[in-house]
């Protein structure tokens, strides 16, 4: 990232906002805002040339950026967090975040919020196969969960660690459910991720976006949002699947952090995340922005057609969050 826009404090000249620049910069930290991830690293530019708030960027994924909160609980050193959707209630009961309704708070669908606003969704995503087509080497593009098994693709698929990482738990998730599993029952999932170790994945824990684009991964589950990015705006030999038995779209949410040592910074940041910029922002790195309307005709013709996107299905935040745990110990038990 060019540290010099992300440091950058100046207004945009005649940009127009409804949010001033608070009077002196101030810096703010965030985590798991990675600027490859999800266009993090746009947004902190932006954050620092509308708000004047300087936010470094950081690399942690949802399970190590929770682990953080509660290791400094006695003394915080973030003021915000963006986190997958499963890991907002287990912040909360964790007594990491405190209550905050952003603007905009009552217009986000109550299943995508925390009734007493302790997290709440900015945007988010569908699971599928992040597809290298150059990196396949002739063979072709898998299309489902079943051809990830076959020999041909050996060495050639990966997933972040369920472990930690909130992409990689739903990459259980929705195999588990794509197969006849259930939030309670992960049977098939962890069945499916054993007979996958036969195949030599690469399970990195961090992002591994550019892994995708240089062909070091040819194949990695992840979400739409990158999968286009790669393919529209870095005009890389990419393509996004959803696998035809199935998988979950997952809302991604963010909280304030409980004692955090710039609260209001972090209020600020919490605002315009949700504003029309911050949406269109989300909207234009591929992302499904809270409010559906910040995504433009354009942005909507570069998506797979909706048909394919029936075969997606909403993920029940709160039942995740409770499965959690298990497909981390499972996985790791069982599996890894």
């Amino acid at each position: 990232m060019n540290r010099r826009d992300l440091l950058s404090t100046a207004l945009a000249a005649g940009a127009a906002t409804a949010f001033p620049a608070i009077a002196q910069t101030s810096r703010a930290i965030c985590y798991n805002c990675p600027p490859e991830w999800a266009d993090w690293g746009g947004m902190l530019r932006l954050v620092g040339q509308r708000l004047s708030i300087q936010v470094p960027p950081d690399n942690k994924n949802s399970g190590q950026s929770l682990a953080a909160l509660i290791a400094e609980k006695a003394k915080p050193v973030a003021d915000v967090v963006y986190l997958g959707g499963q890991v907002g209630p287990q912040a909360k009961a964790a007594n990491v975040l405190d209550a905050y309704m952003p603007k905009r708070f009552a217009e986000i669908p109550a299943n995508l919020k925390d009734a007493e606003g302790y997290w709440f969704s900015i945007h988010s995503g569908t699971l599928g196969f992040f597809v290298n087509t150059q990196a396949l080497g002739g063979k072709p593009v898998p299309k489902s969960w079943a051809d990830l098994l076959k020999p041909e693709y050996k060495g050639l698929v990966g997933y972040l660690n369920p472990g930690s990482a909130a992409v990689g738990q739903v990459g259980v998730i929705a195999a588990n459910l794509a197969l006849g599993g259930s939030y309670d029952n992960l049977d098939a999932g962890i069945k499916y991720f054993k007979q996958l170790q036969a195949n030599n994945p690469i399970v990195p824990t961090q992002t591994a976006y550019a892994r995708v684009l240089s062909g070091e991964i040819p194949i990695l589950l992840d979400y739409d949002f990158n999968a286009y990015r790669a393919q529209y705006s870095d005009q890389a030999p990419t393509v996004f699947v959803i696998p035809q038995e199935g998988t979950q779209q997952l809302p991604y949410v963010m909280g304030l952090v409980k004692n955090g040592p710039n609260p209001e910074q972090g209020k600020h940041i919490l605002d315009f995340v949700l504003s029309d910029e911050g949406q269109r922002h989300w909207a234009n790195a591929y992302l499904r922005p809270v409010f559906a309307k910040a995504m433009s005709d354009d942005m909507k013709k570069r998506f797979l057609p909706d048909a394919d996107y029936q075969r997606a299905k909403a993920i029940d935040v709160q039942k995740l969050a409770d499965a959690s745990k298990a497909i981390g110990t499972r996985y790791q038990k069982e599996v890894s």
